[in-house]
């Protein structure tokens, strides 16, 4: 197995957790309640993070260290055939060939570099390095607005850091579907600097930090410096620093997609036909830890059985964005979804009653099902803790549970997840709940 340890997702959400204990105080006025000043300590923020997320990464150090040193190479592998690698250095004649009968690439991902940012030495940053900071900065640009710049870029605002969010785009968040997507515009452009539809996005180090210039979506140019530059706009697989660039995958007749990555079956994450399985963030697709265990149990066991490869059922997508307001979906992709035969049923919370209670009364969700069964296909939604909402709902689709029977589930009254009942009465008003020619009924 080629392994990278990597624990990326555990220090956003302790900065995340600083950031929403700095927000508390901020908005406690909305209450009536006047808290005296505060003071966001830098150094101990960072310290934390640092502290907690070194907690993380050694429980899966200690793992690695408790393979057998017989059974462990340490060094960066190359293929050299489709199940024949070289680990190590060769030019130093420090290095192993290893032949297998089955591979399984774990190797990661590295964050993309955007164009015009690769001269910024330190000062620029990608989501590996902006948690060695000794101490918040005082302004920080990020580039890219989805999961992680959003994550990472309200975190720091939040903080007191002077911060940017920059994106070619005009998408904030994962959110596909257009009114979804167009109420995340709404209410992230409330509280941060969104700097939408830039073009041409350049950094030069400039008075110890950065200066960036772009042109806006009517062409005006603009420039602006900061202390660091957060790239934030996406990470790629470590293919090709494996020895499997385009030419050597076609040489190994591994297959590739439109996109020049290798095509694999997600219900065996095997490669084509080849003895090679692939799990985790390498993948390029579902890069979550739930779906990287899951892949990973597969890849394992098809790799260990090799050639008695066997299919296995994929749980239902489930995936959060840990901003303030939640931003989370369920289930199939919306934009997959044809709306001859789909319907949807929507909850506001702007005038939802716990949402308004807790002062969070933003955000919308959306759950979509079959016209002819009512069976719950999908949801996506942006709204206070939905992270919670998305379960509920991705259990409910797991079960192949149509909207007669997710209205029969108990709801608590007052919750936020009350509003689900909300946007499922509504989708019930658009299903035909079997009254066509389709057999509703569910298989075995």
């Amino acid at each position: 197995m080629l392994f990278r340890s990597r624990v990326g997702c555990m220090p956003s959400k302790l900065l995340i957790a600083a950031a929403e204990a700095a927000h508390a105080i901020d908005h406690a006025p909305h209450f009536g309640v006047r808290p005296e000043g505060y003071d966001v300590d830098g150094e101990a923020v960072m310290q934390r993070v640092q502290r907690e997320r070194d907690r993380f990464a050694g429980f899966v150090v200690k793992a690695v260290e408790g393979i057998d040193p017989e059974q462990r190479l340490r060094g960066w592998a190359r293929f050299v055939g489709p199940t024949s690698l070289i680990v190590g250095d060769e030019t130093q004649g420090d290095h192993t060939r290893v032949e297998a009968k089955s591979v399984v690439i774990a190797a990661g991902t590295d964050p993309w570099i955007p164009p015009g940012f690769d001269q910024l030495g330190d000062r620029l940053l990608t989501n590996d390095e902006v948690f060695e900071l000794p101490t918040l900065p005082k302004s920080i640009a990020v580039v890219g607005t989805g999961v992680i710049g959003l994550e990472l870029g309200q975190a720091f605002s939040r903080l007191g850091v002077r911060t940017s969010l920059f994106n070619r785009s005009l998408n904030v968040g994962p959110l596909q579907d257009p009114r979804l997507q167009s109420l995340s515009r709404e209410i992230f452009g409330e509280e941060l600097d969104l700097r939408l539809g830039a073009q041409g996005l350049k950094g030069t180090l400039e008075d110890g930090g950065v200066r960036l210039d772009w042109t806006d979506t009517r062409g005006k140019a603009h420039s602006a410096h900061f202390d660091y530059v957060l790239a934030a706009a996406g990470r790629r697989p470590n293919f090709a620093r494996l020895g499997l660039d385009e030419e050597a995958m076609k040489g190994f007749g591994i297959p590739l997609d439109a996109r020049k990555m290798p095509k694999l079956d997600h219900r065996t994450m095997q490669l084509g036909e080849l003895p090679i399985f692939v799990a985790g963030d390498v993948v390029g697709e579902r890069s979550l830890l739930h779906e990287a265990a899951d892949e990973g149990r597969i890849a394992g066991e098809n790799a260990a059985n090799y050639p008695d490869v066997r299919a296995k059922v994929r749980r239902t997508q489930l995936a959060i964005t840990f901003s303030d307001p939640n931003i989370a979906s369920a289930g199939a992709d919306v934009r997959s979804l044809d709306p001859e035969t789909h319907a949807f049923g929507e909850v506001d919370y702007s005038d939802q009653g716990r949402a308004r209670v807790m002062g969070k009364n933003q955000g919308a969700v959306r759950i979509w099902a079959s016209k002819e069964c009512g069976t719950l296909r999908a949801a996506e939604m942006i709204g206070p803790r939905v992270e919670h909402t998305a379960h509920l709902l991705a259990w409910a689709i797991d079960q192949n549970l149509n909207v007669d029977q997710a209205l029969a589930m108990p709801f608590y009254h007052p919750v936020i997840e009350e509003g689900i009942r909300t946007a499922l009465r509504n989708l019930s008003r658009a299903v035909l709940h079997g009254g066509g020619t389709v057999d509703c009924t569910p298989a075995a």
